[in-house]
């Protein structure tokens, strides 16, 4: 799926709706010296440089995520990202956690982000792919979605809901940011999107083509934030069944087969992409969350192990793949845009795709990372973090980096470290309530409570 943007600032301007940041994020542009930091030290350097995307890199007036850096056209100058907007959401506060942004220029910047929501065009409450960063029109991402995404939508809300907890102070900024963040929210029709009762959630509506584009949200993907949501929702919840005979449902959901002698047991062979075990996992804490159907921190588990697996034994003896130079998911290459996966695989490497995996397999991920920064790093790290993909057997580096890879590396990472995303998310009443809908265990719920 194809992405574009703008040029990049280096620093906000102190014009416009748009607050300016009290000082610049340092930036690194050794990466050797990053390699041999401690652990603890590499992983902070490179979340906050990461970070730069989000907080100096985003839209001037808005301050909504631009969906890449730098633009595919002049004519995206204005194209922001609603999923990659969540993203940047949580890694706003992970800002915040860790000092890098002070509070009071958070809530300023996410009260602007709030403003360009609330006036931007949505579908039954639900946003866009793509909005324009000034206006909050749509921006068409085909021909046909040209209306309402709901899994994009399920990713700014869970950004949102974090925020909601986290900006708990009883003060005037953060009373007003956490009643701007529940309106949103109340006010996506979640059942809205099962065409009148089916048992499965549509990803796409439009005003000018409808549910033409028939893509149903089903099979083991990305997407169970999105039904945890839409359970949750207290205004417009679906019903269990549209989870347990939706999504929950047919072949691509159950797998069972081995690879690589470890067991999944879910989804499409080999996994798929792994940001099938990064996008819903920012916020859903896979640590002891089960449902009839899975272990999801086994699940995810296995998934990286078979993705790092596949690329050790590199069966199509693409130049760079070993131990240490792995993942594989959807992102840049240089034909296009593609899900990259063991069976969809053409020799390009997504740093997010290992980083973003960092909680469930750290001592590998950490030792990636330094290979990354050490081997390629004059080639793929920049001002913004790592590019969004690199190929050695093509001698391809992409010359753009993406929110939602950069996203999930700050975020994914800080689970790593402190669990914060994953603490906040999992204590929002409505998640909680979604979970229970669903017959989800988890930690997190109190057995005593029934749905």
């Amino acid at each position: 799926m194809p992405k574009a943007d703008r040029q990049p600032q280096t620093r906000f301007p102190n014009t416009g709706a748009h607050p300016a940041p009290a000082d610049p994020i340092e930036k690194e542009t050794n990466p050797r010296n990053l390699a041999g930091l401690p652990d603890d030290e590499l992983l902070e350097r490179v979340q906050r440089q990461t970070f730069r995307f989000f907080w100096e890199g985003s839209h001037p007036e808005s301050g909504l995520a631009r969906d890449r850096i730098p633009p595919r056209s002049p004519a995206h100058a204005d194209l922001v990202a609603t999923g990659g907007s969540g993203f940047g959401v949580m890694a706003i506060i992970v800002a915040v956690e860790r000092g890098w942004v002070s509070r009071d220029e958070a809530i300023e910047r996410l009260g602007c982000m709030l403003d360009l929501l609330g006036s931007a065009t949505c579908y039954h409450g639900v946003f866009p792919h793509f909005m324009n960063g000034r206006s909050g029109a749509t921006i068409p991402f085909t021909r046909k979605d040209d209306g309402g995404d709901l899994v994009e939508t399920s990713f700014l809300i869970m950004g949102l809901l974090c925020a909601r907890q986290y900006f708990d102070r009883d003060t005037l900024a953060e009373r007003d940011l956490r009643g701007r963040i529940t309106g949103l929210w109340e006010e996506v029709e979640w059942n809205w999107h099962t065409q009148d009762g089916r048992k499965v959630l549509y990803w796409h509506w439009s005003p000018n083509n409808g549910w033409s584009m028939d893509h149903e949200i089903h099979g083991w993907n990305e997407c169970l934030v999105t039904y945890v949501l839409a359970a949750g929702s207290p205004r417009h919840a679906i019903d269990p069944a549209v989870y347990h005979r939706g999504f929950a449902a047919g072949r691509a959901f159950l797998n069972g087969k081995s690879y690589y002698n470890i067991e999944l047991p879910l989804g499409m062979p080999f996994g798929g992409p792994l940001f099938f075990a990064h996008y819903s996992f920012c916020g859903l804490d896979p640590r002891g969350l089960e449902d009839g159907y899975a272990d999801y921190w086994e699940q995810n588990l296995r998934h990286v192990r078979i993705n790092h697996a596949y690329c050790v034994a590199n069966p199509h003896h693409f130049k760079g793949y070993d131990a240490s130079c792995w993942g594989l998911t959807a992102s840049d290459d240089w034909e296009g845009y593609s899900a990259h996966a063991p069976d969809l695989d053409n020799g390009t490497i997504s740093p997010t795709a290992a980083l973003s995996s960092m909680p469930y397999a750290p001592r590998m991920v950490t030792d990636t990372l330094r290979h990354f920064l050490a081997r390629h790093g004059e080639k793929i790290w920049g001002d913004y973090g790592f590019v969004d993909a690199f190929n050695e057997q093509r001698d391809w580096v992409a010359h753009s980096v993406l929110a939602i890879d950069q996203g999930p590396i700050i975020v994914m990472i800080e689970n790593h470290r402190t669990g914060l995303l994953w603490k906040l998310f999992m204590s929002v009443p409505e998640v909680q309530a979604g979970l229970r809908k669903l017959d989800f265990t988890s930690p997190h719920l109190d057995p005593a409570v029934r749905p």
